[in-house]
């Protein structure tokens, strides 16, 4: 089954926003199909083009942005807000199934907020000039774009310093990636895939970063050009990020899950975030709590640092920790009333394992990947903690991505006999 166009049914909406046919061969996923319509598509194996419509959902809705469907960056802006939200809302409890567990999951709450407050545009060379953008659907080619309705407003500026930026270095013929962040200082910029400037080139970006008035211009987290301090307000503190640092997509999204966190752990009096990064959660909880935030990254704990030394806030230590391959061991995880964990898409694994065996009554999980997401529960309560509620966040509109935010409480006494291996 290849290379021409057939009939197919959509069965459903895949994990990643496709709609999933069934084919000879198996399953057949293609973009920009929704569940239960019947289409045209052009099929080679288990990939599919969408060609026509021939009976749309009931679902289906005009998307709002001229690019869709050649720009990658939304998987879903066709499908109406009820049916959306039962689609992230699976995607969820789907993983916690496959895990072995039942629990309830909250109905997906909006948190876009007035929009995107970072992206990473791309900049790649096409027929001899730089094409600014971001990456077509399922390839490596950049869709040029002039505007993306997704962004806030105080992005405005960045794709016109984003193509300014490509062009100056277009001459290396490298492709580049290019994070953008607003800040209320303004634009704050940094570019990656260049490598080493050479004078000409960084006399060219300071050029630009001047012209389009960029807070800070950095290459690779390195400054180049640092015109006015990028300032993030995070409750009562005011953090300073380090180039390139990361922060949650909206202000709102960081909003939300700072709300549940918080909720959870209200009556804890001292506190391990752990993945803390710049203090997204360190910070708001120091208004109640004795705080000790880990992370890898140095320059965001000493940013994190800094920030903490306001009025109002109680102490908040700070720790670099590689938590992949060393995770705080039994005892020093015992020492708190509640562990909060924020770790990357690929879970944190090897520190659930410390928690699970721990007597630490509170635990709170933050997760951007439901499959690691329910991995991690799992190993909770199989330790012997109990879900209190899971809660979902949607800050990445139209896209497969949902924040999830989940509370463990310990229901038994962990297998206190495997602490020593564990440690």
């Amino acid at each position: 089954m290849t290379g021409f166009s057939t009939k197919l049914t959509v069965d459903r909406l895949g994990a990643r926003g496709e709609g999933i046919a069934q084919g000879p061969d198996g399953s057949i996923f293609v973009p920009y199909a929704l569940a239960g319509e019947t289409i045209a598509a052009d099929v080679d194996g288990s990939r599919g083009t969408l060609v026509e419509v021939l009976a749309p959902s009931p679902d289906r809705i005009a998307p709002f942005c001229r690019y869709f469907s050649r720009c990658g960056g939304c998987a879903v802006q066709t499908l109406a807000a009820d049916s959306y939200g039962r689609w992230k809302r699976d995607l969820v409890t789907s993983a916690l199934r496959r895990a072995g567990l039942a629990n309830e999951v909250s109905d997906l709450a909006d948190a876009h907020g007035a929009g995107r407050r970072r992206a990473i545009f791309h900049a790649r060379l096409a027929r001899g000039r730089p094409t600014t953008g971001f990456m077509q659907a399922r390839t490596h080619e950049v869709v040029e774009i002039d505007s993306c309705p997704v962004l806030a407003a105080s992005m405005d500026g960045a794709l016109p310093a984003v193509r300014a930026l490509a062009q100056a270095l277009a001459a290396s013929g490298k492709p580049l990636d290019i994070l953008v962040t607003a800040t209320a200082s303004g634009l704050d910029v940094d570019l990656r895939g260049h490598g080493p400037l050479n004078d000409a080139q960084r006399q060219g970006v300071v050029r630009v970063a001047l012209e389009h008035d960029l807070a800070r211009l950095s290459n690779h987290g390195e400054i180049v050009i640092s015109r006015r301090t990028p300032m993030l307000a995070m409750g009562k503190a005011t953090v300073a990020p380090p180039p390139g640092v990361f922060l949650q997509a909206t202000e709102a999204g960081e909003e939300a899950l700072v709300a549940r966190v918080c909720a959870h752990v209200a009556r804890a009096a001292r506190i391990a975030d752990l993945f803390s990064g710049v203090g997204t959660f360190a910070l708001r909880m120091a208004e109640f709590a004795t705080v000790d935030a880990f992370d890898l990254e140095e320059a965001a704990l000493s940013a994190l640092a800094k920030a903490a030394r306001v009025k109002g806030l109680r102490q908040v230590a700070v720790s670099p920790r590689d938590l992949f391959r060393r995770p705080l061991g039994p005892l020093e995880v015992e020492r708190y009333d509640a562990v909060i964990f924020d770790p990357p898409r690929a879970g944190a694994e090897k520190q659930v394992l410390v928690l699970s065996a721990s007597a630490v009554p509170l635990v709170v999980a933050v997760s951007c990947n439901a499959q690691t997401f329910a991995r991690d529960a799992a190993i909770l309560c199989a330790g012997g903690y109990e879900i209190a509620r899971i809660e979902l966040v949607d800050q990445f509109r139209h896209t497969p991505h949902v924040e999830i935010v989940a509370g463990f409480r310990r229901r038994t006494q962990g297998p206190r006999k495997n602490r020593r291996l564990l440690g």
